[in-house]
């Protein structure tokens, strides 16, 4: 017992000296002079430089001020990509992944004829491609490549175009500016008229036999077995103007055919992407009201166009006339109403200053659900008037220069005489 006293009693007479000791610690003194400076160490790798290449086009000077550019063209804020998504035909032109599906896989304009005996068209998309709105990698095919200026100046195609209204059997090749015009035509040019598979072979309208039988029936409204079924959208595609500038869309009627200088020295990259005037210009593809691409060293350098200048004035006024012309002619076929549709809506209706009646190329045709307003063929109207080879050449020559929208100034010389020889064609 008297052990167990003594070891307590020595732990607390322990921990009782600690404390005391600690307690009685002293401030710590000044800090000592700095020691001498050690040898340097041995330098490290330098890190790698940081990726710069982005800017050199992505600044408010090159792409910022394409993509404010491009926010003005009709390829931006058009609706085809989204109406025609999934569809093969369309997706060829109307989609980015569509039009550049049928470049990188060269898929031929040709129609080809099935064991049915009915031709079929090959120029379309797949339906797993046909999508996506158009957008710059839709023409410039080596963005994001290299990652330098170089992948700029490459497009996605600029070989010459076979064109699908004719079934492959024409093409076109504007060689100006390195051949750049065609990656437009690839797409601005008509869709094929075709016959019907019903009653016909589905094939390609023969634009020859039109010219070389023009007395011959072409429809005849009391028959089941005419070889175009007619509707009121039948004829030229709205995409006519790469057909018009080279000088080989139209059913040619007679002789004297020319074309304009444009076809050979000029691109549409000149007029349509021509330094900016407002919102006109670059990127944009307007060409309405900007000369700038116009009034160059070789071409209108000297007597300067404007949109007031009587060279562009008066080639308007003639086409506009002839087209009225041929437009009158065309409607005497009918009962006293036209056969040309006449659309007033000054939205809806591109054409709607192209003449003064304002035609939008469509027939007069009537359709419960595409065309109410139609006013052949609806109940207690008439049906659409028969139509020889010629008066139906006469139609589609029609909607081919009315829809190329330019009013001649793509390709006078053609133009003029394609719709002179039309109104002298029946």
């Amino acid at each position: 017992m008297n052990k167990l006293k003594f070891l307590v009693g020595l732990c607390a007479l322990a921990m009782i000296g600690s404390t005391i000791f600690s307690g009685c610690k002293g401030k710590d003194g000044e800090i000592g002079p700095a020691g001498a400076n050690g040898s340097n160490g041995t330098n490290g790798i330098d890190g790698v430089d940081a990726n710069e290449t982005c800017k050199l086009c992505h600044n408010p000077e090159k792409v910022d001020l394409v993509v404010e550019q491009y926010e003005f063209s009709k390829h931006s804020y058009g609706e085809a990509a989204f109406e025609e998504s999934g569809n093969t035909t369309c997706g060829a032109c109307h989609t980015s992944m569509g039009f550049k599906y049928v470049v990188e896989n060269n898929v031929p304009a040709t129609f080809t004829v099935g064991t049915n005996g009915k031709y079929a068209n090959d120029y379309q998309a797949s339906s797993s491609n046909a999508y996506g709105e158009i957008v710059c990698f839709t023409c410039h095919s080596s963005l994001h490549t290299t990652y330098t200026a170089e992948d700029l100046p490459a497009l996605t195609t600029t070989a010459a175009v076979s064109m699908t209204m004719w079934g492959g059997a024409k093409s076109i090749n504007l060689a100006a500016d390195g051949g750049r015009s065609n990656l437009c035509v690839k797409c601005h040019q008509p869709r094929p008229v075709t016959t019907s598979t019903s009653t016909s072979d589905g094939n390609v309208l023969d634009y020859a036999a039109l010219v070389s039988a023009p007395t011959a029936t072409f429809y005849d409204n009391t028959s089941s077995s005419n070889k175009v079924s007619l509707s009121f959208r039948s004829g030229n595609h709205y995409g006519s103007v790469g057909a018009i500038y080279a000088g080989v869309g139209g059913v040619e009627f007679g002789t004297g055919y020319t074309n304009s200088p444009h076809t050979t020295v000029a691109s549409c990259q000149d007029c349509h992407m021509a330094t900016v005037t407002g919102r006109a210009g670059g990127h944009t593809f307007f060409a309405k009201g900007n000369f700038n691409g116009c009034n160059v060293t070789g071409c209108h350098e000297t007597s300067p166009l404007s949109s007031t200048a009587t060279k562009f004035t008066t080639t308007r006024a003639t086409i506009k006339g002839l087209l009225e012309q041929l437009a009158t002619k065309i409607n005497t076929l009918g009962d006293g109403n036209p056969l040309l549709l006449i659309d007033t809506d000054t939205e809806a209706n591109l054409w709607y200053n192209s003449t003064s009646a304002h035609y939008d190329g469509y027939l007069n045709l009537y359709n419960s659900s595409s065309n109410p307003g139609g006013y052949y063929g609806a109940t207690g109207n008439p049906k659409f008037p028969n139509l020889t080879n010629a008066q139906f050449g006469t139609i589609l020559n029609f909607q081919l220069v009315l829809r190329e929208y330019s009013l001649g100034i793509h390709n006078t010389a053609y133009t003029q005489k394609l719709l002179e020889n039309s109104l002298t064609a029946w």
